[in-house]
């Protein structure tokens, strides 16, 4: 079977559907702090709107544990979603209650409603089926048909993702095919040279992606606190610098087989080292050979890649042809730690051919930085799916869909 797009549910004019969104954006005093989730998610929803489909929008927003709260609410999202596409969303304050059956009863050929937060619902993310189903059976009652379209979420069996796509006819929409199409040329036949850059805090997150992409790729690069176990595995002292001790042998596995397969296993030669973790913190940059030599002694931290590291990694960068990144290469948000992210980043702006961001923190860092979307090949919007797609691991809401590996 082949992944179901929008053309495979034919007309949707003047049909009502239910479209899955990952409207999780990072919000601050109830104002949106980067709207790219909601972005992403324009170019399906006109589509609807061009063929006069009436939409209703679900998504999750935070981690509310199955109950109303004012601060995961959806509705600064509905009034974003309004602005970017130019036209009244209305807003229904619940998912599937009184207020949700109203706004939905209420829309005409072309207009769009977005339902309250999924998540103040246990049943969305309810281990057991059945009460999954249930709920899931209560929106697909106010729909025609189903598209999802939240990547970000398609590696959860979550009754948004899972069951409403079995109780509609169901299809992807726009987003997710085009994030598989980029994730599809990274793991099948790559233009080369091939390079992936991986940082981020733990290397623990990060070890099914290194073992299913290290036979496929030319050059890993490795930054962000997840170095510092394999300056450790390398017999390197890292301070009080991150550190997953009971990951060594296995980052020893992964050294010897990269060695073993020719490909070039690339860490950092130096390191900004802090005082403290801090804006405000005392720092310098030492040799990965003396990261103790500093006036903090073996208390001082690790907090970004040094200089001569950022540009060895942003030359590799821009020699290459396709290069994925994930994880930042500090703490960016603290400004003297985001250097060696900010030439990182720059460096993918200047790639040869494919450049591609891995969502989340990445993601959030290249906004942060002052970069734009339209600088990257493809900026993902799902970090975790991206990476479980990228280990070559099962995702659940892609499989309903009709997609195989």
């Amino acid at each position: 079977m082949t992944l179901r797009t929008l053309d495979s549910l034919g007309s949707l004019a003047g049909r009502t559907v239910v479209v899955r969104c990952d409207l999780n954006v990072p919000l601050k005093d109830g104002e949106i702090t980067d709207d790219g989730r909601v972005r992403a998610s324009l170019p399906t929803l006109n589509a609807l709107i061009s063929q006069g489909a009436r939409t209703i929008v679900v998504s999750h927003l935070g981690r509310p544990d199955g109950a109303p709260d004012a601060k995961y609410s959806l509705a600064p999202v509905a009034k974003r979603l309004g602005e970017l596409l130019g036209k009244p969303v209305a807003f229904a304050s619940d998912t599937v209650g009184d207020s949700a059956k109203n706004t939905v009863a209420s829309l005409t050929d072309g207009d769009v409603a977005v339902l309250e937060n999924l998540r103040f619902n246990p049943e969305e993310t309810s281990k057991s089926a059945d009460e999954r189903a249930a709920f899931a059976g209560k929106i697909a009652s106010f729909g025609d048909a189903f598209v999802s379209d939240g990547f970000g979420v398609v590696h959860r069996k979550q009754a948004s993702v899972y069951e409403l796509a079995q109780a509609l006819p169901s299809a992807a929409g726009l987003l997710i095919a085009a994030e598989l199409d980029v994730l599809d040329r990274l793991t099948g036949t790559p233009e080369r040279p091939y390079t992936v850059v991986l940082g981020g805090s733990k290397v623990s997150d990060k070890l099914g992606v290194i073992g299913h992409l290290l036979p496929r790729v030319n050059t890993l690069l490795i930054g962000g606190g997840m170095l510092f176990t394999f300056l450790a595995a390398q017999g390197f002292k890292v301070g009080s610098s991150l550190l997953e001790e009971d990951q060594i042998e296995t980052v020893r596995g992964y050294l010897a087989q990269a060695q073993e397969l020719g490909v070039e296993l690339i860490l950092p030669t130096d390191i900004v080292v802090a005082s403290k973790f801090g804006a405000d913190a005392e720092h310098e940059v030492r040799p990965v050979q003396s990261l103790e030599e500093t006036p903090w002694g073996a208390s001082g931290l690790g907090l970004d890649i040094g200089p001569e590291t950022a540009s060895k990694f942003a030359e590799i960068i821009r020699e290459s042809v396709t290069v994925f990144w994930n994880g930042p290469m500090g703490v960016f948000e603290l400004e003297p730690f985001a250097a060696g992210t900010r030439e990182v980043a720059q460096a993918l702006t200047q790639t040869r051919g494919l450049s591609v961001v891995g969502g989340g923190d990445s993601a959030a860092a290249v906004r942060a930085l002052g970069f734009d979307d339209e600088q990257f090949g493809h900026i993902s919007t799902g970090g975790g799916a991206s990476l479980e797609f990228l280990e070559g691991k099962s995702l659940p809401g892609l499989e309903v869909l009709g997609w195989q590996a």
